[in-house]
């Protein structure tokens, strides 16, 4: 198939996947706005998405998403969306699992730190391969990793200047529960996260980013042909 082809008949996966990640994304935005147990808690856990997805839409047509990455986006926003309507302390399927398995705190801020690392790692993955020379690099696992870690240091002082203006009113967003090593669990599991995600995922990511590579370029070839065209017809009219 000609390069044009390609370019007008994409894949129904590169068509539907992201509409629906999105509308996803929306409908549990939607559910977990109605009456939060604290608007303000929520409006923090949340806020990432409801920049991030304007952002991501906006930029779609010069940057296009792996599917791999708007599924993990999709689910990662979710789980916050879940987090911000009962606060991470209170989220009933942590409390399930902490009953179910003797612990002494529900898990699920655990949980969403850990999805802290393993998400944004291809975030950072997909922006590195396809905006530096690190593609292919040995270098891009362990800068992907430290980047994750360090997003996750800016977030924990982020929770820090909350706890500093909010005061007590602030502690549904920190979800502690009196762990006094519970910034460092925070990071530790954003760490985990990381690393089990570009080693489980990369492999995987490559090969969506190598397909999307192959796209872009048969539908820039098709505009510079389309191009080409036109301006030919164009001249021979005024001949």
């Amino acid at each position: 198939m000609s390069a044009a082809g390609l370019s007008a008949v994409p894949p129904a996966s590169r068509r539907t996947l992201p509409a629906l990640c999105a509308g996803l994304v929306v409908a549990g935005l939607a559910v977990s706005g109605w009456r939060p147990y604290d608007p303000t808690t929520w409006l923090l856990e949340t806020v990432w998405v409801l920049v991030g997805l304007p952002v991501i839409v906006l930029a779609w047509r010069r940057f296009p998403l792996t599917g791999l990455l708007c599924a993990l986006l999709a689910v990662h926003a979710l789980v916050l969306a879940l987090g911000g309507h009962y606060t991470y302390a209170r989220v009933p399927l942590g409390e399930w699992a902490r009953d179910a398995f003797g612990l002494d705190r529900n898990p699920y801020d655990r949980f969403g730190h850990l999805m802290q690392g393993f998400v944004p790692a291809i975030l950072v993955r997909e922006l590195l391969s396809r905006t530096s020379p690190l593609r292919g690099s040995r270098w891009l696992a362990p800068l992907t990793v430290c980047a994750c870690l360090a997003f996750s240091a800016v977030f924990e002082m982020f929770e820090w200047a909350a706890a500093v203006i909010g005061g007590q009113a602030a502690d549904a967003f920190l979800a502690t529960q009196g762990d006094v090593w519970d910034t460092q669990w925070d990071m530790f599991c954003a760490l985990i996260g990381a690393t089990v995600s570009v080693l489980l995922l990369g492999r995987a990511h490559d090969r969506q980013l190598a397909a999307l590579s192959v796209t872009a370029s048969c539908g820039g070839g098709a505009s510079t042909a389309a191009a080409r065209t036109s301006t030919a017809g164009t001249t021979r009219r005024h001949r």
